[in-house]
Protein backbone atom coordinates (compact mmCIF):
# COMPACT_ATOMS: atom_id res chain seq x y z
CA UNK A 1 0.00 0.00 0.00
CA UNK A 2 0.79 3.58 -0.22
CA UNK A 3 2.20 5.90 2.32
CA UNK A 4 -0.88 7.24 4.46
CA UNK A 5 -1.60 9.38 6.94
CA UNK A 6 -1.65 7.51 10.37
CA UNK A 7 -1.16 3.40 9.09
CA UNK A 8 -0.82 1.49 11.70
CA UNK A 9 1.33 -1.44 10.40
CA UNK A 10 3.54 -0.66 12.91
CA UNK A 11 0.94 -1.17 15.67
CA UNK A 12 -1.07 -3.80 13.99
CA UNK A 13 0.34 -6.57 16.53
CA UNK A 14 -0.99 -4.68 19.33
CA UNK A 15 -4.40 -4.10 18.01
CA UNK A 16 -4.28 -7.84 16.96
CA UNK A 17 -3.69 -9.02 20.29
CA UNK A 18 -6.12 -6.70 22.12
CA UNK A 19 -9.20 -7.86 19.99
CA UNK A 20 -7.99 -11.44 20.51
CA UNK A 21 -8.08 -11.06 23.99
CA UNK A 22 -11.36 -8.99 24.23
CA UNK A 23 -13.48 -11.39 21.87
CA UNK A 24 -12.69 -15.02 19.97
CA UNK A 25 -12.28 -15.67 16.54
CA UNK A 26 -14.86 -15.28 14.31
CA UNK A 27 -16.95 -12.78 16.19
CA UNK A 28 -17.99 -9.56 14.06
CA UNK A 29 -15.78 -6.98 14.28
CA UNK A 30 -16.07 -3.20 12.82
CA UNK A 31 -13.06 -0.97 11.18
CA UNK A 32 -14.97 1.79 11.25
CA UNK A 33 -12.34 4.19 9.82
CA UNK A 34 -10.87 1.71 7.41
CA UNK A 35 -8.44 3.69 5.12
CA UNK A 36 -6.31 1.24 3.25
CA UNK A 37 -7.42 -1.16 5.36
CA UNK A 38 -4.36 -3.04 7.00
CA UNK A 39 -6.27 -3.62 10.19
CA UNK A 40 -9.43 -4.93 8.52
CA UNK A 41 -7.15 -7.04 6.17
CA UNK A 42 -5.25 -8.37 9.47
CA UNK A 43 -8.76 -9.15 10.85
CA UNK A 44 -10.24 -11.10 8.09
CA UNK A 45 -6.62 -13.44 7.75
CA UNK A 46 -7.57 -13.90 11.74
CA UNK A 47 -10.67 -15.12 10.89
CA UNK A 48 -12.95 -12.82 12.00
CA UNK A 49 -16.42 -11.02 10.06
CA UNK A 50 -15.07 -8.07 9.40
CA UNK A 51 -17.66 -4.87 8.62
CA UNK A 52 -15.19 -2.28 7.42
CA UNK A 53 -16.42 1.29 6.43
CA UNK A 54 -14.46 4.61 5.45
CA UNK A 55 -16.22 8.39 4.04
CA UNK A 56 -13.30 8.08 0.84
CA UNK A 57 -14.02 6.27 -1.97
CA UNK A 58 -10.54 5.17 -2.64
CA UNK A 59 -10.95 3.46 0.82
CA UNK A 60 -14.23 1.46 -0.36
CA UNK A 61 -12.67 -0.05 -3.68
CA UNK A 62 -9.52 -0.99 -1.66
CA UNK A 63 -12.02 -2.65 1.12
CA UNK A 64 -14.28 -4.14 -1.26
CA UNK A 65 -10.62 -5.92 -3.29
CA UNK A 66 -9.32 -7.06 0.04
CA UNK A 67 -12.53 -8.11 1.77
CA UNK A 68 -15.10 -9.25 -0.74
CA UNK A 69 -12.90 -11.54 -2.88
CA UNK A 70 -11.32 -14.68 -2.76
CA UNK A 71 -10.03 -14.67 -6.68
CA UNK A 72 -9.84 -12.76 -9.35
CA UNK A 73 -13.36 -11.26 -11.20
CA UNK A 74 -14.38 -13.07 -14.48
CA UNK A 75 -15.92 -10.13 -16.00
CA UNK A 76 -18.66 -11.82 -17.76
CA UNK A 77 -20.78 -9.09 -18.89
CA UNK A 78 -17.59 -6.77 -20.08
CA UNK A 79 -16.65 -10.50 -22.86
CA UNK A 80 -20.08 -9.63 -24.43
CA UNK A 81 -19.25 -6.29 -25.50
CA UNK A 82 -15.38 -6.13 -25.42
CA UNK A 83 -13.17 -8.04 -27.91
CA UNK A 84 -10.93 -9.82 -25.29
CA UNK A 85 -9.69 -13.30 -26.10
CA UNK A 86 -9.82 -15.21 -22.80
CA UNK A 87 -11.52 -12.75 -21.05
CA UNK A 88 -10.12 -12.65 -17.19
CA UNK A 89 -8.74 -9.84 -14.74
CA UNK A 90 -5.24 -10.22 -16.20
CA UNK A 91 -6.68 -9.91 -19.70
CA UNK A 92 -8.34 -6.52 -19.12
CA UNK A 93 -5.49 -5.18 -17.43
CA UNK A 94 -3.35 -5.83 -20.59
CA UNK A 95 -6.40 -4.32 -23.07
CA UNK A 96 -6.20 -1.11 -20.61
CA UNK A 97 -2.71 -1.13 -20.28
CA UNK A 98 -2.33 -0.86 -24.13
CA UNK A 99 -4.85 2.01 -24.93
CA UNK A 100 -4.24 4.77 -26.85
CA UNK A 101 -3.07 7.96 -24.63
CA UNK A 102 -5.82 10.70 -24.81
CA UNK A 103 -5.15 14.73 -23.38
CA UNK A 104 -7.67 14.95 -21.00
CA UNK A 105 -8.67 16.10 -17.83
CA UNK A 106 -5.26 14.58 -15.73
CA UNK A 107 -3.15 15.66 -18.85
CA UNK A 108 -4.33 19.35 -18.80
CA UNK A 109 -4.36 19.70 -14.52
CA UNK A 110 -1.74 17.52 -13.32
CA UNK A 111 1.07 17.47 -16.00
CA UNK A 112 3.79 19.73 -17.34
CA UNK A 113 2.69 20.00 -20.87
CA UNK A 114 -1.19 20.46 -19.31
CA UNK A 115 -3.07 23.71 -19.01
CA UNK A 116 -5.57 24.00 -16.11
CA UNK A 117 -8.20 25.51 -16.38
CA UNK A 118 -8.05 27.83 -13.81
CA UNK A 119 -4.91 29.60 -14.98
CA UNK A 120 -2.54 28.29 -12.71
CA UNK A 121 0.62 27.40 -13.93
CA UNK A 122 0.97 23.54 -15.11
CA UNK A 123 1.36 21.06 -12.20
CA UNK A 124 3.85 18.38 -11.85
CA UNK A 125 2.11 14.90 -10.21
CA UNK A 126 2.63 12.90 -13.33
CA UNK A 127 4.70 13.30 -16.68
CA UNK A 128 2.87 14.16 -19.26
CA UNK A 129 2.71 10.50 -20.81
CA UNK A 130 1.66 8.55 -17.55
CA UNK A 131 -1.37 11.74 -17.44
CA UNK A 132 -2.27 11.07 -20.75
CA UNK A 133 -2.31 7.11 -20.13
CA UNK A 134 -4.38 7.66 -16.82
CA UNK A 135 -7.04 9.43 -18.96
CA UNK A 136 -7.72 6.41 -21.84
CA UNK A 137 -7.91 4.43 -18.71
CA UNK A 138 -10.73 6.33 -16.78
CA UNK A 139 -12.28 7.57 -19.74
CA UNK A 140 -12.63 3.69 -20.46
CA UNK A 141 -13.89 2.62 -17.23
CA UNK A 142 -16.31 5.16 -17.40
CA UNK A 143 -17.68 3.95 -20.45
CA UNK A 144 -17.98 0.74 -18.69
CA UNK A 145 -19.70 1.55 -16.12
CA UNK A 146 -22.16 3.45 -17.99
CA UNK A 147 -23.37 0.87 -19.91
CA UNK A 148 -23.66 -1.40 -17.55
CA UNK A 149 -20.89 -4.16 -18.48
CA UNK A 150 -18.62 -4.36 -15.29
CA UNK A 151 -20.07 -4.60 -11.71
CA UNK A 152 -19.66 -2.19 -8.81
CA UNK A 153 -17.31 -5.01 -7.32
CA UNK A 154 -15.70 -6.04 -10.59
CA UNK A 155 -15.21 -1.28 -10.89
CA UNK A 156 -13.69 -0.87 -7.18
CA UNK A 157 -11.03 -4.18 -8.25
CA UNK A 158 -10.09 -1.97 -11.42
CA UNK A 159 -9.75 1.52 -9.68
CA UNK A 160 -7.92 0.01 -6.61
CA UNK A 161 -5.79 -1.20 -9.75
CA UNK A 162 -5.60 2.11 -11.11
CA UNK A 163 -4.71 3.77 -7.92
CA UNK A 164 -2.26 1.52 -6.72
CA UNK A 165 -0.36 2.13 -9.94
CA UNK A 166 -0.70 5.74 -10.43
CA UNK A 167 1.11 5.88 -7.17
CA UNK A 168 3.54 3.66 -8.28
CA UNK A 169 4.42 6.98 -10.48
CA UNK A 170 3.16 10.12 -8.94
CA UNK A 171 5.72 12.81 -8.37
CA UNK A 172 5.21 13.40 -4.51
CA UNK A 173 7.44 12.73 -1.43
CA UNK A 174 4.66 10.75 0.81
CA UNK A 175 0.75 12.61 -0.03
CA UNK A 176 -0.75 14.51 -2.40
CA UNK A 177 -0.97 17.92 -1.20
CA UNK A 178 1.32 19.48 -3.39
CA UNK A 179 3.70 18.01 -6.06
CA UNK A 180 7.64 17.84 -5.92
CA UNK A 181 9.57 20.27 -8.40
CA UNK A 182 11.45 18.09 -10.01
CA UNK A 183 10.36 14.49 -11.47
CA UNK A 184 11.83 11.61 -9.18
CA UNK A 185 13.00 8.65 -10.68
CA UNK A 186 9.87 6.75 -9.85
CA UNK A 187 7.98 9.59 -11.22
CA UNK A 188 9.70 9.26 -14.47
CA UNK A 189 8.91 5.06 -15.40
CA UNK A 190 5.81 4.64 -17.20
CA UNK A 191 2.31 3.64 -15.45
CA UNK A 192 1.64 0.18 -16.02
CA UNK A 193 -1.60 -1.71 -14.38
CA UNK A 194 -0.18 -4.45 -12.45
CA UNK A 195 -2.35 -7.54 -11.07
CA UNK A 196 -2.97 -7.43 -7.21
CA UNK A 197 -2.87 -10.41 -5.11
CA UNK A 198 -6.40 -11.44 -3.57
CA UNK A 199 -6.55 -12.80 0.04
CA UNK A 200 -7.29 -16.31 -0.47
CA UNK A 201 -7.73 -16.95 3.93
CA UNK A 202 -10.42 -15.82 6.11
CA UNK A 203 -14.33 -15.44 4.91
CA UNK A 204 -15.73 -13.28 1.96
CA UNK A 205 -18.82 -13.24 3.88
CA UNK A 206 -17.50 -9.23 5.08
CA UNK A 207 -19.50 -5.92 4.76
CA UNK A 208 -18.07 -2.53 3.14
CA UNK A 209 -19.47 0.70 3.83
CA UNK A 210 -19.31 3.80 2.69
CA UNK A 211 -19.93 7.35 4.74
CA UNK A 212 -19.02 9.43 8.02
CA UNK A 213 -18.76 7.34 11.12
CA UNK A 214 -21.39 9.39 13.36
CA UNK A 215 -23.87 8.77 10.26
CA UNK A 216 -23.44 4.98 10.09
CA UNK A 217 -22.86 3.37 13.61
CA UNK A 218 -26.36 3.47 14.21
CA UNK A 219 -26.94 1.29 11.31
CA UNK A 220 -23.84 -1.53 12.95
CA UNK A 221 -24.15 -4.31 14.74
CA UNK A 222 -20.84 -5.88 16.22
CA UNK A 223 -19.18 -7.55 18.77
CA UNK A 224 -16.19 -4.94 18.64
CA UNK A 225 -15.51 -2.01 16.93
CA UNK A 226 -11.95 -0.18 16.42
CA UNK A 227 -11.49 3.06 16.15
CA UNK A 228 -9.36 4.90 14.31
CA UNK A 229 -9.81 7.97 14.13
CA UNK A 230 -7.91 11.24 12.75
CA UNK A 231 -5.57 12.95 15.09
CA UNK A 232 -4.77 16.39 13.75
CA UNK A 233 -5.79 19.00 11.92
CA UNK A 234 -4.76 17.49 8.46
CA UNK A 235 -7.53 16.57 6.65
CA UNK A 236 -7.32 13.11 4.37
CA UNK A 237 -9.71 14.56 1.70
CA UNK A 238 -7.18 16.90 1.00
CA UNK A 239 -4.45 15.12 1.16
CA UNK A 240 -5.10 12.18 -1.04
CA UNK A 241 -7.39 14.38 -3.34
CA UNK A 242 -6.06 12.82 -6.94
CA UNK A 243 -6.73 9.56 -5.55
CA UNK A 244 -10.41 10.43 -4.74
CA UNK A 245 -10.71 11.98 -8.19
CA UNK A 246 -9.39 8.74 -9.54
CA UNK A 247 -11.66 6.56 -7.76
CA UNK A 248 -14.80 8.29 -8.65
CA UNK A 249 -13.85 8.80 -11.96
CA UNK A 250 -15.26 12.33 -12.36
CA UNK A 251 -13.54 16.14 -13.61
CA UNK A 252 -14.00 18.18 -10.62
CA UNK A 253 -12.62 21.65 -10.56
CA UNK A 254 -9.16 21.91 -9.59
CA UNK A 255 -8.34 24.63 -6.98
CA UNK A 256 -5.77 26.93 -6.77
CA UNK A 257 -1.90 25.87 -7.55
CA UNK A 258 -1.87 22.17 -5.92
CA UNK A 259 -5.19 21.52 -7.84
CA UNK A 260 -7.18 20.73 -5.05
CA UNK A 261 -10.86 19.31 -5.80
CA UNK A 262 -13.72 20.28 -3.25
CA UNK A 263 -13.44 18.00 -0.81
CA UNK A 264 -15.50 19.45 1.94
CA UNK A 265 -18.20 17.13 1.47
CA UNK A 266 -16.06 14.62 2.94
CA UNK A 267 -14.66 16.98 5.84
CA UNK A 268 -13.77 15.27 8.88
CA UNK A 269 -15.14 16.52 12.59
CA UNK A 270 -12.87 14.47 13.93
CA UNK A 271 -10.10 16.58 12.45
CA UNK A 272 -11.57 19.78 14.68
CA UNK A 273 -11.53 20.30 18.09
CA UNK A 274 -15.04 21.85 18.45
CA UNK A 275 -16.31 18.67 16.90
CA UNK A 276 -14.29 15.65 18.01
CA UNK A 277 -15.99 14.78 21.05
CA UNK A 278 -19.00 14.91 19.53
CA UNK A 279 -18.32 12.67 16.97
CA UNK A 280 -16.76 10.59 19.75
CA UNK A 281 -20.17 10.85 21.47
CA UNK A 282 -22.59 9.73 18.48
CA UNK A 283 -20.57 6.80 17.55
CA UNK A 284 -20.33 4.99 21.03
CA UNK A 285 -24.02 5.71 21.77
CA UNK A 286 -25.58 4.75 18.77
CA UNK A 287 -24.02 2.07 17.45
CA UNK A 288 -25.12 -1.72 18.68
CA UNK A 289 -21.68 -2.50 20.34
CA UNK A 290 -20.44 -3.02 24.00
CA UNK A 291 -16.78 -3.04 23.19
CA UNK A 292 -14.30 -0.58 21.44
CA UNK A 293 -10.88 -0.02 21.02
CA UNK A 294 -9.47 3.28 20.11
CA UNK A 295 -6.25 3.89 18.72
CA UNK A 296 -4.70 7.50 19.53
CA UNK A 297 -1.59 9.29 19.49
CA UNK A 298 0.05 12.29 21.67
CA UNK A 299 0.44 14.28 18.82
CA UNK A 300 -3.57 14.18 18.76
CA UNK A 301 -5.76 17.21 19.00
CA UNK A 302 -7.36 15.45 22.43
CA UNK A 303 -4.74 14.38 25.61
CA UNK A 304 -4.81 11.09 26.61
CA UNK A 305 -6.73 12.29 29.87
CA UNK A 306 -9.28 14.40 27.95
CA UNK A 307 -9.81 11.24 25.92
CA UNK A 308 -10.24 8.79 29.24
CA UNK A 309 -12.60 11.88 30.58
CA UNK A 310 -14.34 11.53 27.60
CA UNK A 311 -14.70 7.89 27.53
CA UNK A 312 -15.17 7.14 30.98
CA UNK A 313 -18.66 8.41 30.49
CA UNK A 314 -19.94 5.31 28.95
CA UNK A 315 -18.23 2.97 30.56
CA UNK A 316 -14.84 1.32 32.10
CA UNK A 317 -12.00 2.39 30.23
CA UNK A 318 -8.03 1.32 30.05
CA UNK A 319 -5.24 2.05 28.04
CA UNK A 320 -2.06 1.15 27.21
CA UNK A 321 0.50 3.69 25.55
CA UNK A 322 3.52 2.00 23.23
CA UNK A 323 6.62 4.09 22.25
CA UNK A 324 7.91 4.48 19.03
CA UNK A 325 11.03 6.42 17.80
CA UNK A 326 9.47 9.42 15.23
CA UNK A 327 10.46 10.28 11.96
CA UNK A 328 12.04 13.41 12.01
CA UNK A 329 13.70 15.68 9.43
CA UNK A 330 17.06 17.59 10.54
CA UNK A 331 15.53 20.87 11.25
CA UNK A 332 12.57 19.07 13.66
CA UNK A 333 12.00 20.47 16.62
CA UNK A 334 9.64 17.16 18.24
CA UNK A 335 11.18 14.72 20.42
CA UNK A 336 12.52 11.85 19.22
CA UNK A 337 9.99 9.64 20.95
CA UNK A 338 6.07 9.30 20.26
CA UNK A 339 3.14 7.61 22.18
CA UNK A 340 0.84 5.65 20.75
CA UNK A 341 -2.31 4.59 22.83
CA UNK A 342 -4.79 1.49 22.48
CA UNK A 343 -7.62 3.05 24.43
CA UNK A 344 -10.10 0.10 25.75
CA UNK A 345 -14.06 0.98 26.40
CA UNK A 346 -16.77 -1.80 27.56
CA UNK A 347 -20.16 0.37 27.89
CA UNK A 348 -22.01 0.16 30.50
Amino acid sequence: MFRYIGNKTKLLPEIMKEISLSVPIGSTVVDLMAGTGSVSVALRQEGYRVIASDVMTYSKHHLVTQLLFDRAPQFLELAKHVPIENIGYERVLGFLNNLEPKMGYFYNEFSPEGTPANGSPSRKYFTSNNAQKIDAIRATLNEWIENGWITENEESVLKHTLIMAANDVANISGTYGYFLSSFNKNSLEDIVLKPVSFITSGTINNIVLQGFAEDISSTITADLCYIDPPYMKRQYAANYHILETIARGDFPEAVGKSGLRDWWDQHSKFCTKTGIRDSFEKVIDSMNCRKFLISYSEDGLLSINELIDLFSKHGKVSYQSIEYSRFRSNKSKLSKDLKEYIIRLEKE
